[in-house]
C-alpha cells in the first residue's frame, strides 16, 4: 500500500469511530430543546408540589447521566471482553433503542399515539439506556482512534472525536430549532414535536451501526486477544509493512511485560487520569452548555433569540476545536492545556464580576464566548487525547473506564450544584449570581497548576514509549 492509501484507510477508520463522538454530543444535547415540552407533557399533569415538580423535572432531564456513569464504569470490562469494535457496536445499538424508545415510550406496551404522563418511568429508562451508550462511546471512540493512529498524528486524529462531539451538539441545536419552528405552535411542540427531536437520532445511530461492520478492531485489542496476524494486517494498512512490523514487536513486548493488573504501574497514572477528568468538568463547561439559553435570556428575553445565541456558542465551540485539531500535534498537549486554563479562568472570573455588578447583557456574552473558545482549544479535545494515550496497553481499558466514570460523576455533581449556588437566596443577595462563576474561575487556575506540575508532554511518543514514563515513577 502507498502512503496515500495508508492515509485514506486511517482517515476512514477515524471518521467511523468519530460517529460515536457525534452521537455522544447529539444524545447529550437533544434534551436541551425538549425541557419545556417534557415538563408540560410528563410533569405538570402529575399535580405535584412546586418542590417535588422541580425535583422530578431535574431527574427527567438529567436521568441520562446515570446511564453515562454506568457506561463509563463498565466500558473497560466491555472493551476487554468484547474488544473495542464490538463495544462500539453495542453503544450504537443502545443509541438506536434509546432514540426510538424516548420518542415513543409506549412502543411494545400500548398502540403508538396512546401516550400520557404515566409513561414517564418508561421514558426515563430509555434515556438511561441512551446514557449507557454515551458512556461507552465517550470512552471507546477516542480509545479506538488512539490505538489505530500513528504517533505523529494521534493527537490530531483523537481531537477529531471532540470535533464530532461539539458537531453533534451543534447539529442537534439546529435540528431542535427547525423542528420547533416547523410545528407552528407551542401546543404541537409539547404534544408531538419533542418526539421528533428524540427520533431524529435514529439517522446518525443507524449510520454508525452500519459502518462499524466495515472496520477492524484495533491492533492493541487484537493482540490482547492473541490475534497477531490480524493485528499486523491492520498495522501494515495504516503504517506500511516495515513500520507495521516494528510496532507489532513493540506491542508484543508491552503486552507480555506486565501483568495487566490496574496498579501494575502504580497509583500515579491512575490519579492523573482521574484528575484530568474531574478538572475538565469542574471548570464549569456543562453549566455553559446546559444553561446557556437561560443565561442568554438576560440578553434577549425572546426564546428564539436565546436559542439563536446558543447556536452561536455551538459555532464558536466547533471553530476553536478545529484550531485544536490543527495544533495539538505541532504545539503539544501541555501548552494548549495551560493557555486554555488561563483563558477560562479570566473569562469565568470576569463573568462573575459582570453578574456581581449587574451589567450582564453583551458583556456576559463576550465572557462566555472567551470561555467556550478557551475550553474548545484545550480542555475539551486535549483531555480526551491525553486520556486515550497516557495509560499503558495492558491497563488502558480498565484505567480509562475509571477516568471516564469519574468524568461523568463530576459532570453530574456540577449540574447538581450549579442551581444550588446560583439560586441560593443568600448568595444571590451577596453576589448577584456571580459566585458560581468565581468558583469555576478558581477551578480553572487550579487545573492550570495541575497540568504545569504533573502532566508530561506526550507529543510524538508511541503508546509503548509512554509506558516508560510511568515505569520511572
Amino acid at each position: 500500500m502507498s502512503s496515500s492509501s495508508n492515509s485514506k484507510y486511517l482517515l476512514k477508520l477515524t471518521l467511523v469511530a468519530t460517529l460515536g463522538g457525534l452521537l455522544f454530543g447529539y444524545d447529550t444535547g437533544v434534551i436541551s430543546g425538549t425541557v419545556g415540552s417534557l415538563e408540560s407533557f410528563f410533569v405538570t399533569p402529575k399535580g405535584l408540589s412546586e418542590t417535588a415538580a422541580s425535583a422530578f423535572k431535574g431527574f427527567l432531564v438529567s436521568s441520562a447521566l446515570i446511564g453515562c456513569v454506568i457506561g463509563g464504569i463498565f466500558g473497560g470490562l466491555i472493551s476487554k471482553k468484547l474488544g473495542r469494535k464490538k463495544g462500539l457496536i453495542l453503544a450504537a445499538i443502545l443509541f438506536l433503542i434509546s432514540a426510538l424508545g424516548s420518542a415513543m415510550p409506549e412502543m411494545l406496551i400500548a398502540p403508538i399515539g396512546e401516550l400520557d404522563h404515566t409513561f414517564s418511568t418508561i421514558f426515563i429508562v430509555y434515556r438511561v439506556i441512551g446514557g449507557i451508550g454515551v458512556g461507552l462511546a465517550s470512552m471507546l471512540s477516542p480509545l479506538y482512534i488512539a490505538e489505530i493512529a500513528p504517533a505523529n498524528s494521534r493527537g490530531r486524529l483523537v481531537s477529531f472525536n471532540q470535533l464530532a462531539i461539539v458537531g453533534g451538539f451543534m447539529v442537534v441545536y439546529f435540528v431542535n430549532y427547525f423542528i420547533s419552528r416547523g410545528g407552528g405552535s407551542d401546543a404541537w411542540l409539547n404534544e408531538v414535536g419533542w418526539r421528533w427531536m428524540f427520533a431524529s437520532e435514529v439517522i446518525p445511530a443507524g449510520l454508525f451501526l452500519g459502518l462499524l461492520f466495515f472496520v477492524p478492531d484495533t491492533p492493541r485489542s487484537l493482540m490482547l486477544k492473541n490475534k497477531p496476524q490480524q493485528a499486523l494486517d491492520v498495522l501494515v494498512k495504516v503504517n506500511g509493512e516495515v513500520e507495521g512490523k516494528r510496532i507489532l514487536s513493540e506491542i508484543k513486548n508491552s503486552v507480555v511485560e506486565t501483568s495487566g493488573k490496574l496498579l501494575s504501574y502504580g497509583w500515579t497514572v491512575i490519579i492523573i487520569g482521574i484528575l484530568l477528568s474531574v478538572f475538565q468538568q469542574f471548570v464549569g463547561i456543562n453549566v455553559v452548555l446546559y444553561y446557556a439559553p437561560e443565561i442568554f435570556k438576560s440578553i434577549d428575553p425572546d426564546t428564539d433569540g436565546a436559542l439563536l445565541l446558543t447556536i452561536i456558542v455551538g459555532i464558536v465551540n466547533f471553530l476553536f476545536t478545529i484550531i485544536a485539531v490543527k495544533t495539538v500535534d505541532k504545539k503539544g498537549r501541555k501548552p494548549l492545556m495551560l493557555i486554555g486554563a488561563l483563558g477560562m479562568a479570566v473569562a469565568m472570573l470576569a463573568l462573575g464580576f459582570v453578574f456581581f455588578s449587574g451589567a450582564t447583557g453583551y458583556l456576559a456574552l463576550g465572557c462566555m464566548m472567551l470561555y467556550v473558545a478557551s475550553f474548545a482549544l484545550s480542555w475539551g479535545p486535549v483531555t480526551w487525547v491525553l486520556l486515550s494515550e497516557i495509560f499503558p496497553n495492558k491497563i488502558r481499558g480498565k484505567a480509562m473506564a475509571i477516568a471516564v466514570a469519574a468524568q461523568w460523576i463530576s459532570n453530574y455533581l456540577v449540574s447538581l450544584t450549579f442551581p444550588m449556588m446560583n439560586d441560593n437566596s443568600a448568595l444571590t443577595e451577596q453576589f448577584n449570581h456571580g459566585f458560581a462563576y468565581w468558583v469555576y474561575g478558581a477551578m480553572s487556575l487550579l487545573a492550570m497548576w495541575f497540568v504545569w506540575k504533573y502532566i508530561p508532554e506526550t507529543k510524538g511518543k508511541t503508546l509503548e514509549e509512554m509506558e516508560n514514563i510511568w515505569k520511572k515513577k
